[in-house]
């Protein structure tokens, strides 16, 4: 596999403070890539920077060869990449169709200003429905996104993800609240949704993290401490001091289930 994205030496800084310092990593066309580490590791502004929220103090970005730091986040969502938000950021207020609706629009780059019109255009509605499917939201078409459940509404952050046709699909924290069979779902969901895709998760639920992932790469201070397969994340002594250990200690979620 060849990489669809990388990061070349990139480092970012707040004043004084190193959050993240010389990150050199490659993220592979296909695989789904998680990134763990310690609370304040750097992951988020890891994805930040991936999706041009944050500008690097330092190095470079790459997707799929072309230069993107510096770059828009609309811009770089345009490229084909999409990402979701540690805390759930839906519209509440409006229909979960419309939800949908709204980001199928975003990618075709029609005007809302023809908001009226938007009923009559059979290619958004057939994609509108489409993704409503794939997420198991249909009957809930006609519902405002503020009163599904949290994990339903977890589900239709997903959808408005994936509406936007993305070669890489960035996931913060997407098991963050859920029940364990909410959990559970959102993994099947997440599996099935991005397949054929590229994926990279942060994730804190390591259950989640070893169902999911190809390939792990854990932060620690900034920087990446390892990057491996999962029973050679499992298995890594240095890891295991810095953040796996005291999870294994209270659950062994590396036996089989």
């Amino acid at each position: 596999m060849t990489p669809i994205l990388r990061l070349n030496g990139v480092s970012k800084h707040f004043g004084g403070i190193r959050v993240i310092d010389d990150v050199n990593l490659e993220i592979l066309e296909g695989e789904r890539h998680a990134l763990i580490g310690p609370n304040g590791a750097g992951k988020s502004t890891l994805f930040n920077l991936m999706t041009g929220f944050y500008s690097p103090t330092r190095g470079s970005i790459h997707f799929k060869e072309k230069r993107i730091d510096g770059l828009a986040p609309y811009k770089i969502i345009r490229l084909g990449i999409a990402r979701s938000f540690q805390i759930i950021n839906i519209f509440k207020g409006m229909q979960v169709y419309e939800n949908i609706r709204n980001a199928v629009v975003a990618k075709h780059h029609y005007s809302l200003m023809f908001d009226r019109m938007l009923g009559s255009l059979n290619e958004v509605r057939k994609e509108t429905e489409y993704i409503l499917s794939r997420i198991h939201l249909k009957p809930f078409q006609n519902e405002l996104a503020g009163t599904l459940g949290y994990g339903q509404q977890r589900a239709l952050e997903l959808g408005l993800t994936i509406a936007l046709d993305p070669e890489l699909v960035l996931l913060d924290e997407p098991g963050a609240g859920l029940t364990p069979d909410e959990t559970r779902e959102i993994v099947r969901l997440i599996r099935e949704v991005t397949a054929g895709k590229t994926l990279v998760i942060v994730e804190h639920d390591m259950d989640v993290v070893f169902d999911l992932a190809d390939r792990i790469s854990v932060l620690n201070r900034g920087t990446i401490l390892a990057t491996g397969t999962p029973e050679e994340i499992k298995r890594n002594e240095a890891v295991k001091e810095v953040y796996l250990g005291s999870l294994f200690e209270e659950k062994p979620l590396w036996q089989e289930r």
